[in-house]
């Protein structure tokens, strides 16, 4: 048989073990994003980056059908797990010691209370980042999508708006700090899951 003869069937065994290696992942992220746990979320991450080294190595077209289920798949593996990939990230940035709000956002100390000796705890706290889940969701689905579509110059636009929205609340060091390493952990995650695609079904 010549190689240009199992060249197919080289094809569709990669798609499902790529296929494979994204449902165990999205599988991972959802156990993880329950019960938080390192060794889910770095397994899920290594069998992404495998994925995306074994579709950029081995130069393949996925059918149509395959290349479908691999999109769908992985732009929900995007948008799902990128939520407790980026926490345990913030987690270790900030070494935990960043109180979540109700709303989503960061508790941070009010810098206009810090001469007021009487306040209490209660007083000199406020929520800042507010609907970060939400737009961190809204912000991956951009970012696959704009590389799927093969527009990546969309993902700059993504960012622009978001600091543009964001900017009135980084006046606080901790906000200033979530805000880039949670932006930069959600984009990668989200740009090396789009790439996957990208280079998997074009």
């Amino acid at each position: 048989m010549q190689l240009t003869d199992a060249q197919p069937l080289i094809v569709a065994i990669l798609s499902i073990v790529v296929f494979l290696a994204l449902c165990a992942a999205l599988v991972l992220v959802t156990v993880a994003a329950r019960r938080p746990s390192n060794i889910p979320l770095a397994t899920a991450a290594g069998l992404v980056v495998l994925s995306l080294v074994v579709v950029a190595i081995v130069p393949w077209n996925v059918p149509l059908l395959g290349g479908v289920l691999i999109a769908l798949l992985a732009t929900a593996l995007a948008i799902i797990g990128g939520d407790p990939i980026t926490r345990r990230i913030l987690d270790i940035a900030t070494h935990g010691e960043v109180r979540d709000g109700t709303r989503g956002g960061i508790l941070v100390l009010d810098s206009r209370s810090d001469d007021d000796d009487d306040s209490d705890d209660s007083d000199r706290v406020h929520e800042v980042l507010r609907g970060g889940i939400t737009i961190g969701y809204l912000e991956r689905i951009a970012v696959v999508a704009a590389l799927i579509a093969g527009y990546p110059e969309a993902i700059a636009v993504v960012v622009a708006v978001k600091g543009i929205g964001r900017f009135s609340e980084l006046a606080n060091s901790a906000a200033r700090e979530r805000f880039i390493v949670g932006t930069l952990a959600s984009l990668l995650w989200a740009g090396i899951i789009g790439a996957l695609v990208r280079l998997a079904i074009w």
